[in-house]
């Protein structure tokens, strides 16, 4: 008999004391219907109200439930990392406590899974949200990470998604990363799919991002970007730069020497002289950052014994 997949289900809440006890009871309906084994790891993003005494009384008649508390509130991408850390599924699934995602929806992204996927993102296709506070951001935002990761999702900002473990494994999340996992994983092979989810207006409690989280979103999409294309070869982007900055500073000194000797033309009274020797400047230590990092690169590699290379499987 094939041994049952295992499925974990990680939750971040943070001050969700309204939301939590229903969304435990709609998971476990889902649950209990398909008989999966499963897990439920709620990780609580150090609440402020009494979302982890709620989880606790829930705890004591329901064993599938795991609760990791944070001594203080970390934020969304860390919740998620933790409950990577401590997942034991086969399959992991992330979700929000808002009640807003449609838990009804878990069994499709799994049957995606198990059709040989290793993520699979949903897409609210109607979102019940405020349009200029989160729809046309979130537009927006898709629309540059699709275009810069090269991974084309309508929605990488869903948190209902679901994994193969083994694609996790070496994925560290920072920052506000945790939106961007499928191009990470994309990166080194995954095969990715995306779905249409139903979506939820929020009925209790009030949304704990807004607008202020675009920008860190833009500063980690440049963190991802650099991952996806000079992880492993940094001098590339560095060295680059720097060559097309060095060959300016040269062009424009070469001509105003030229001038110097056949124009007559003084060095001194021209700005564009230390102008010249400044961008020459500039480049070669733009270059020398590329070396660095080049060494940098191999002794992280080196130090932790890993290959520049993901296996998928040895036959």
């Amino acid at each position: 008999m094939a041994k049952r997949v295992q499925i974990s289900i990680i939750v971040p809440a943070y001050n969700e004391e309204e939301n939590i006890k229903l969304l435990y009871k709609k998971i476990k309906k889902v649950f209990v219907s398909y008989r999966y084994n499963y897990e439920v790891i709620v990780v609580d993003d150090g609440s402020e109200d009494d979302t982890l005494r709620i989880l606790k009384e829930i705890k004591r008649n329901n064993k599938e439930l795991r609760v990791i508390s944070f001594r203080r509130n970390f934020g969304q991408t860390a919740a998620f990392a933790a409950g990577f850390d401590y997942a034991k599924g086969d399959f992991i699934l992330t979700l929000d406590a808002d009640l807003q995602n449609d838990t009804r929806d878990i069994p499709k992204l799994l049957e995606r899974l198990k059709e040989g996927y290793d993520v699979v993102s949903g897409w609210r296709k109607i979102r019940k949200d405020n349009f200029w506070t989160k729809v046309l951001p979130s537009k927006i935002a898709n629309w540059l990470i699709s275009r810069i990761s090269g991974v084309n999702l309508h929605d990488y900002g869903c948190s209902l998604k679901a994994y193969r473990k083994e694609i996790l494994r070496d994925i560290k999340l920072y920052g506000e990363m945790h939106r961007f996992i499928p191009a990470i994983a994309a990166s080194v092979g995954a095969r990715i799919a995306e779905i249409e989810v139903s979506h939820h207006e929020r009925k209790h409690g009030s949304s704990k991002y807004g607008l202020d989280r675009t920008m860190k979103v833009i500063l980690d999409l440049l963190v991802v970007k650099f991952i996806l294309s000079y992880q492993f070869r940094p001098i590339q982007l560095f060295g680059k730069i720097g060559f097309m900055i060095t060959s300016l500073g040269s062009s424009i000194f070469v001509v105003l020497v030229l001038e110097r000797f056949f124009g007559h033309q003084p060095l001194s009274s021209k700005p564009l002289f230390m102008i010249s020797i400044f961008l020459i400047l500039v480049g070669i230590q733009f270059v020398t950052i590329g070396l660095l990092a080049e060494i940098m690169v191999r002794i992280y590699y080196e130090a932790r014994n890993r290959p520049p290379y993901y296996i998928k499987e040895i036959i």
